[in-house]
């Protein structure tokens, strides 16, 4: 059987389970032809960097089954994915691993 190990994560936030933090990338604030948008009409970016993982997803036999992505990774997610949680002034999604589409590598 497996054991799980707590780590204290900086953003006071602990996932549970199979879900993350991830920290959505900044809009852009401006157009490719040079016109400044202003906050309401910028898109949120569907990516962002992993914080904080949980244990990982229960299986079937007790164990936890290990995490596709590790913190630090940036990562691209559904437009709908998580929900935001706002903690220390800062915006977070908490979301299932599974609502992560890919990894960006590099």
């Amino acid at each position: 059987m497996a054991v799980a190990t707590k780590s204290k994560t900086k953003i006071g936030l602990q996932p549970l389970g199979d879900r993350l933090v991830v920290q959505r990338e900044e809009s852009e604030e401006t157009t490719a032809g040079g016109i400044v948008l202003p906050g309401s009409a910028q898109e949120k970016p569907a990516r962002g960097t992993v914080v904080a993982l949980g244990d990982g997803k229960l299986l079937d036999d007790g164990s936890r089954a290990a995490h596709q992505v590790a913190v630090g990774d940036r990562v691209i997610f559904s437009s709908y994915a998580g929900e935001t949680v706002e903690t220390q002034d800062q915006e977070y999604l908490l979301m299932r691993e599974d609502d992560i589409l890919a990894v960006i590598e590099g």
